[in-house]
């Protein structure tokens, strides 16, 4: 049996990243994957989604060219269905056809050994991969998450789509319903309404996004009201069957009916810890099948297993996966490092798009902190009205006793770019007053910064 010094099991971008990261020092490293190295953010979500997204708004931005001074007059633009085609031929191109063989030729080079197959934890210090079993001094999970398939009666009698599928189909349906309002579904029902698509969006909850500060969440469903899609929230689908010509017809909680081409699973994703092995260890998952790990990454209760990425169920995202990946790289080469969540940036990539970071004013006020917060209307900035955008507003939320931001909201033009002032801001501790004296290039959407944290310094005097 050969045994290595890692085995990573999952090849998304924690695995691949733990995987290199110990090769490229030296270290010997199996990296095991059934399906694609580099997972699912280059071929079937992040990537082929934002695509998309690009996509739409360009054709957007097209109808509204004579307003923005772009023509004399409305340019002729094709039919919805075939700007789809072309957007798809995009699409497939950035991610590459979902063909994984220059990322898995890319990892080998770099001295990593790829098992394709699906792992599963024999006994401590051992996985099988198949009829092949190997060794490890140190063992890392990265299995990502799946979607979570609804409990819905007559689910499987109807057309459905997993978001991944969505981002992988080539067909334009009529008409989408899409069951969840998290960032998935919200960038998936923006990109279609784009091509003509008839969208509903179902949420259970009385807001989009639901962790996020309620007034953010409210201005990214005018967003995607402006962009032709029919948000329903507060509602939940309690029946699906099939309706005339292939279609799907879903019933309400709120007794009313929606007739779609297609139903999109969006209701969230479950950590992928199912059928490890996990119990040869002796570890057991949550109740949500996220594996408990201290600050070090480190699963609990095992000094050689770790884990990082969406398995971990903390942050949920690709660059929370490889910020995990870097700490858990960084300890297997002898390293004491530990992972720092109070500053992880979460975006929905609409146009625009909505971004935050760190906590919102309910969060922190549960737990105990003595809140300020300071609010912009980004809509009213010089930037705005030369880009001709309307939507925009930012919520700042400070720490009185400690004189520093802790967390920031937007929806605004290109706010998941300067949400990173705020990410660095909460991540440094830096001072109100600091933050304040910071001078802002004109005209940017970044200087509206400067009128809520002024007004947040002031309040400490």
């Amino acid at each position: 049996m050969q045994v290595f010094d890692v085995v990573v099991l999952g090849a998304g971008s924690a695995g691949e990243w733990v995987a290199g990261g110990i090769a490229d020092e030296g270290g010997s490293a199996a990296l095991v994957e059934a399906l694609r190295v580099g997972g699912e953010c280059p071929y079937v979500a992040c990537i082929p989604s934002k695509a998309m997204l690009l996509s739409a708004h360009a054709r957007h931005q097209a109808r509204h060219l004579e307003e923005l001074g772009g023509a004399a007059a409305p340019p002729a633009l094709d039919e919805d269905r075939l700007a789809f085609g072309a957007a798809v031929g995009r699409r497939d191109r950035l991610s590459g056809g979902r063909d994984d063989s220059d990322a898995a030729s890319s990892i080998v080079k770099r001295g990593v050994t790829l098992l394709r197959g699906t792992g599963r934890i024999a006994r401590p210090g051992a996985v099988g991969v198949g009829a092949t079993q190997i060794g490890y001094r140190d063992l890392v999970v990265a299995t990502g998450s799946r979607p979570v398939i609804p409990p819905i009666d007559g689910l499987g009698a109807v057309p459905t789509w997993t978001s991944d599928q969505a981002l992988s189909a080539p067909e334009r349906p009529a008409s989408l319903l899409i069951l969840g309002g998290g960032a998935v579904g919200c960038e998936l029902a923006q990109a279609y309404a784009g091509f003509g698509v008839s969208v509903t969006l179902v949420e259970s909850a009385d807001q989009l996004i639901g962790n996020d500060d309620p007034r953010i969440a409210a201005d990214l469903a005018t967003v995607l009201r402006g962009s032709d899609v029919n948000v329903r929230l507060g509602v939940s689908v309690t029946r699906l069957e099939p309706a005339a010509g292939g279609m799907a017809r879903a019933l309400l909680s709120d007794r009313t009916t929606v007739e779609a081409s297609r139903v999109v699973l969006a209701v969230g994703r479950a950590p992928a810890t199912g059928g490890l092995g996990l119990e040869a260890i002796g570890v057991t998952p949550t109740e949500a099948g996220a594996l408990r790990v201290h600050d070090d990454c480190r699963v609990e209760g095992q000094e050689h297993v770790w884990a990082a990425g969406d398995v971990t169920g903390i942050v949920p995202y690709t660059h929370g996966a490889n910020y995990q990946a870097r700490v858990v790289t960084a300890n297997l080469l002898g390293g004491s490092r530990v992972a720092d969540y109070r500053a992880i940036p979460r975006i929905v990539y609409t146009e625009p798009p909505l971004a935050s970071v760190g906590l919102t004013e309910a969060q922190a006020r549960e737990a105990g902190i003595d809140v300020m917060t300071a609010t912009a209307d980004v809509s009213q900035m010089a930037r705005a009205a030369t880009d001709g955008t309307a939507a925009g507003r930012l919520i700042l939320t400070a720490d009185r006793a400690r004189g520093v931001l802790i967390g920031a909201a937007a929806v605004g033009p290109r706010a998941d770019d300067w949400i990173s002032e705020a990410t660095v801001a909460i991540r440094a501790c830096v001072p109100l007053a600091v933050l304040a004296d910071v001078v802002h290039p004109f005209p940017t959407y970044a200087q509206a910064y400067e009128v809520p944290l002024r007004e947040l310094a002031a309040r400490l005097r």
